[in-house]
């Protein structure tokens, strides 16, 4: 029987030609990485010392850092955390990437996501580097040990494989495809396995449309997601990746967990409702209700592609008055793409707030909601508090259903205005 992605590549990062889900591995991983967040990264810095007698790392290159959150620092206590970091990566020769961006993006912009590599982080978004066949976990709170050891204990996952026919209709995004997948398999069905994604819908996506449904593995409960890389994946790694490794594929015969098929041919907008990331419904559903704030970005939904159909919405539009939209693009590299193509111009003329990259809309820390407020997001979660007030609501939708909501003050169908923007076009 032959092998999946996943396995293939953490036998190559512990030495062995080969390894099953099951075996218990001592694996290097080839990036450890993370964010610098109070209690998380000093106390890691702090630990390497005190407790382990660590003062430097011994192969910086393996390692790199973000400051991605409280980006502008609103406070000095903010402020002493990042300069802290900036002090650890230079006594280190660790490189601190700051004000690039969200770090999951950025760290596939900068060529982390080496196709066949193993990576490691905090946090558990780090997935989406899995669109370019990267295996990349959150460890949690075990990243410690990848810091302290060039091995750490690893018990090789299964896999679900996952493959996604049928095209995808105007006005509906890979956003809406990933929250079908869970509406349709549930929260549990990839719970500590590795979720393998393919098939001829997949194929035809982008990279950034693969990047969000990678972004959100979790939500099935799956340590991670990964692509087998395409040609699309490979040429954008090419000039890009740190590492000079053969990208890793999956065996036709490889064994699975469980193989699973969704057509998305009939699939409609979504939306996600409160407070679970698992009540996925039609978003004619819930279409009507009011909302006043709107949100699109994150590490799951802020890029080009997301901004200019937003952009295509608005065209030639107004937001409602007193709503209030924030569009915050996945990282600078993005922004000046968005720029570039006269995309960040459309959506401020629609009367939009657009804001450098950072994590802090996506968590509360800046446009917080009061009491009351419901909100349209492109966030990652819509847990109670996610944005503010325990006792505000936020419904997941895609970015084109962000812009429509936006417009009417309710949560709206992009799909009319869609039409009606590809009716302006000239043939």
């Amino acid at each position: 029987m032959g092998f999946t992605i996943a396995e293939k590549i953490l036998a190559r990062v512990s030495g062995k030609t080969e390894a099953r889900a099951g075996d218990e591995l001592l694996a290097k991983p080839d990036f450890v990485i993370a964010y610098d967040f109070p209690g998380y990264t000093d106390v890691i810095f702090r630990q390497m010392e005190e407790e382990f007698g660590i003062e430097k790392v011994a192969e910086p290159d393996r390692y790199a850092l973000f400051i991605d959150h409280m980006v502008p620092t609103a406070t000095a206590a903010e402020e002493d955390l990042h300069e802290n970091t900036r002090s650890w990566g230079k006594k280190n020769n660790v490189p601190v990437y700051e004000r690039k961006g969200i770090g999951h993006q950025v760290a596939a912009e900068l060529g982390y996501a080496t196709p066949g590599a193993f990576v490691v982080h905090f946090d558990g978004h780090i997935s989406q580097l899995g669109t370019f066949g990267t295996l990349a976990i959150g460890v949690r709170r075990h990243l410690l040990e990848a810091f302290v050891k060039e091995r750490i204990k690893f018990q090789v996952p299964e896999t679900v494989r996952i493959d996604i026919t049928g095209e995808l209709q105007m006005g509906v995004t890979s956003r809406d495809v990933f929250h079908h997948i869970v509406r349709e398999l549930g929260p549990r069905a990839c719970r500590g396995m590795v979720m393998e994604i393919g098939g001829p819908a997949i194929e035809a996506m982008s990279l950034e449309a693969r990047q969000t449904i990678n972004c959100l593995a979790m939500f099935t409960g799956a340590i991670t997601a990964i692509n087998n890389p395409d040609e699309k994946a490979l040429a954008y790694m090419r000039e890009r990746q740190k590492l000079d490794i053969e990208p890793l594929f999956s065996d036709p015969d490889a064994t699975y967990h469980a193989r699973h098929e969704i057509d998305i041919t009939n699939l409609e907008p979504v939306a996600v409702i409160p407070p679970s990331p698992a009540n996925t419904r039609d978003l004619s559903e819930v279409a009507g209700t009011e909302v006043q704030v709107g949100y699109l970005g994150s590490c799951a939904s802020g890029r080009v592609e997301d901004l200019a159909l937003a952009a295509d919405v608005l065209e030639g539009r107004r937001i409602k008055d007193g709503f209030q939209l924030y569009v915050i693009p996945t990282s600078q590299e993005i922004m000046e793409e968005a720029a570039r193509q006269g995309i960040l111009n459309r959506l401020i003329n629609a009367g939009a707030f657009i804001s450098s990259s950072s994590c802090d809309y996506c968590f509360g820390r800046m446009g917080a909601m009061r009491e009351g407020q419901k909100a349209v997001s492109t966030g990652t979660l819509n847990v109670r508090g996610r944005m503010g007030s325990p006792d505000s609501d936020i419904y997941i939708v895609n970015a084109a259903a962000v812009a429509a909501s936006a417009i009417e003050g309710q949560i709206a169908d992009p799909r009319p205005y869609l039409a009606a923007a590809k009716e302006k076009v000239p043939s």
